[in-house]
């Protein structure tokens, strides 16, 4: 049985990685009914499309999407610094499915910011190069945590994440954070929004943020790489929804089986369409 859900909001998946946790995302999207998807920038890692690496799971996202846009589901593709290839085609829209740099929303007369948020990032606006390296090492360290974690519940230990660790305790990090939502919280005070939607920081949260000016609320969808997350609004409620805490309720993928397809070819169909 699909759960009816009024607005879904997911980032970061980064399609076309080793770190992507697919597999758990196409459970979570047959688990829906979503009356709108929001996919909020880094859905697909254009940046790592150099590796022979596109699975079928992988696939099976894209196909999911494209599915709801064609049935009753409104979808808004935001585009991040991962996907900014998309940023040539703003504004396109295809049936149900809309592709843009950011949106406003008036959702139940609150008025609602959504965009990725990679524009608060020096490294990414000004030396992409040097994001770019980061990334390479980010999916590096993933691939590793993975090896370990599988390990880990063989003998039925609990997971563990490097780079949950390190963003808890390099102060820098710690700092980036904070500053990131201050930061989108005090734009959003300031143009009057209710609620401001992010997603980059691969950091889930939901928190009133209050200033001098005023406050509002600011959410961030994490993403499916480490924390397998969502953001869920439904009869007036904001919630995050966990992949880990439902994973048991959730049905394994039983869609019928597709085509490979070679990471070349999807990004000659990605070039076509941009």
């Amino acid at each position: 049985m699909k759960r009816n859900v009024e607005l879904v909001v997911i980032s970061d998946v980064h399609l076309g990685t080793y770190g992507c946790k697919a597999k758990e995302l196409l459970r979570y999207l047959n688990s829906i009914h979503p009356k709108t998807l929001i996919l909020n920038g880094d859905i697909i890692d254009i940046w790592q499309f150099k590796k022979s690496y596109f699975p079928k799971p992988h696939l099976k996202v894209i196909k999911k999407i494209i599915s709801f846009a064609t049935k009753d589901t409104d979808v808004y593709y935001i585009t991040g610094n991962h996907d900014e290839i998309f940023r040539k085609f703003t504004d396109f829209e295809l049936g149900k499915l809309k592709v843009c740099n950011k949106l406003c929303l008036n959702i139940h007369n609150k008025k609602t910011w959504i965009f990725h948020g990679d524009v608060f990032d020096a490294s990414v606006q000004h030396s992409k190069w040097i994001a770019k390296l980061g990334g390479k090492g980010y999916d590096f360290l993933i691939v590793i945590n993975n090896l370990i974690n599988w390990f880990l519940e063989k003998i039925a230990r609990e997971k563990y994440s490097f780079s949950k660790k390190i963003k808890n305790n390099v102060k820098k990090a710690v700092k980036y954070i904070g500053d990131f939502e201050l930061t989108a919280s005090e734009l959003a005070i300031d143009n009057e929004y209710d609620y401001v939607i992010c997603g980059h920081i691969h950091q889930p949260q939901i928190r009133e943020v209050t200033t001098k000016k005023g406050s509002c609320m600011y959410l961030n969808s994490g993403d499916w790489v480490e924390n397998l997350s969502a953001l869920e609004y439904h009869l007036g409620e904001w919630k995050i929804f966990y992949y880990d805490d439902h994973k048991d309720s959730l049905q394994e993928d039983t869609s019928e089986e597709i085509q490979d397809i070679h990471p070349s070819d999807l990004m000659k169909l990605v070039t076509q369409f941009t």
